[in-house]
């Protein structure tokens, strides 16, 4: 028997249709059968967790998690994985209210760039994901480093996170834009970059780029489809 996924979802609707989307269609391609794991989704209502964020209430969104994660574990979810980069700001507080296992995006991102043996990586996410230390400390922990875009790009970046991608809305203006604060990364050293929000794969490609991406949706999809499929 595999192990029963619980997603924190709603954070945003897109990211978390990416995730089953993942989970269910990687099993059938690779398995040739629908035995893919049972996933259990807790949607979250997000206005909250754009609000909180912009207020510095990150404790309330850590209350707001917590209890989304213990509900996932009261249904009977094995382990939990947040489906969003950002609210990885307090997945240790979410660790700490639930006995079950909680597999940490920033580990398994941290993990994959370390594997292709990289030593300098760009960042995009909101400007939480971007300014805030969680993300580039855990880099850092495997003699990572991190470069993000300057103020300016930072500020459009949350721009279109929040005004378009999370609302579905996927403009070719804003991938042009994404690509030329992407090449600028690379032109400082960047050896590929993060797309440090669920929703920013939907938009930019590697065949945009020019240069390595990593899609942290599907990178912590691929690993809690493997840790649910573990003995």
């Amino acid at each position: 028997m595999s192990k029963r996924i619980g997603i924190i979802g709603g954070l945003s609707p897109e990211s978390t249709v990416e995730y089953y989307l993942y989970l269910t269609r990687t099993y059938t391609r690779r398995f040739g059968s629908s035995a893919y794991p049972e996933v259990l989704i807790y949607s979250v209502s997000f206005q909250s967790y754009a609000d909180w964020p912009a207020q510095g209430r990150w404790d309330l969104v850590a209350h707001g998690l917590s209890e989304a994660a213990r509900k996932l574990e009261a249904a009977g979810a094995d382990f939990i994985v947040i489906s969003a980069n950002t609210m990885h700001m307090v997945v240790d507080e979410v660790r700490q209210a639930v006995h079950v296992p909680v597999l940490s995006l920033l580990d398994v991102v941290s993990e994959a760039v370390a594997g292709r043996g990289f030593k300098t990586v760009g960042l995009l996410g909101t400007r939480y994901t971007m300014e805030q230390a969680f993300f580039p400390r855990a880099l850092a922990s495997r003699g990572i480093q991190t470069l993000v875009p300057d103020v300016e790009e930072r500020q459009y970046i949350n721009g279109v996170i929040y005004n378009e991608l999370v609302k579905g809305q996927f403009n070719p203006e804003a991938r042009q834009g994404f690509v030329k604060i992407i090449q600028r990364l690379a032109q400082c050293g960047a050896e590929g970059v993060i797309l440090g929000c669920t929703e920013i794969p939907l938009l930019v490609r590697e065949t945009d780029a020019g240069l390595p991406l990593f899609n942290t949706t599907t990178l912590h999809a691929e690993a809690a489809l493997q840790y649910a499929l573990q003995d």
